[in-house]
């Protein structure tokens, strides 16, 4: 989220670090395969928590009566709202095949809405042509610095191809929680500054969705 307004960050942010995460999102995955059977894109989609929604919505000024229904005026000012990304922001989207980092497009056709006291909002990334189309790649949604927590809200939806087969594998969230807590230890143990030097571990806490299609 390296584009929300600085308010809503700062009122998010509590006094320790160890609170981390600060925003939770459900994540939702759909695979494009264009007509020759190659990987096109993917839209993502991210469904923000109540109090954060609730934050934001409050900071940009929208539903200031309160009854959770944005006006035709309102929506169109919401559009876009998380998608002004600055430049390194790699998007909290993660696509490898084997050892191999991948890189997607920027996004697009996004899609913003509020409703049941939540944000939503959708966007579409490019996808580039895999190093090997008949090997297992594998996507990914988390924030490095774990200052914001995806989980996936549902299967992952493939469309285009019938003869793919996406599998999610959770971590073990035991073991990334024990890691976590060995590195704030270090951290505290040198004197470090726990929100600045807060460790990456965001991807030990990440599903993964491990895609196999058929040679064709």
């Amino acid at each position: 989220m390296r584009s929300l307004p600085a308010l809503v960050l700062a009122l998010v942010l509590p006094h320790t670090a160890q609170a981390h995460p600060h925003i939770f999102v459900e994540a939702g995955i759909e695979v494009l395969f264009a007509a020759d059977g190659a990987p096109q894109s993917v839209r993502i989609s991210w469904t923000y928590d109540p109090l954060f929604s609730m934050l934001l919505v409050s900071d940009l000024g929208l539903d200031p009566d309160f009854d959770g229904v944005l006006t035709d005026a309102e929506l169109a000012e919401l559009q876009g709202f998380d998608m002004n990304w600055l430049e390194g922001y790699h998007g909290d989207t993660h696509l490898t095949q084997g050892a191999q980092a991948l890189a997607l497009g920027g996004p697009s056709d996004w899609t913003s809405e509020y409703r049941d006291g939540r944000l939503h909002s959708t966007h579409l990334r490019a996808l580039p042509a895999l190093p090997d189309p008949a090997a297992e790649w594998v996507i990914a949604v988390y924030d490095p610095t774990y200052y914001t927590s995806y989980s996936l809200a549902a299967s992952p939806v493939l469309s285009g191809r019938d003869d793919c087969i996406a599998r999610v594998f959770e971590p073990d969230f035991d073991a990334a929680g024990a890691q976590l807590q060995a590195a704030l230890d270090e951290l505290l143990g040198a004197g470090g500054d726990m929100e600045a030097d807060f460790p990456m571990v965001g991807a030990m806490f990440s599903e993964e969705v491990r895609i196999t299609c058929p040679a064709r």
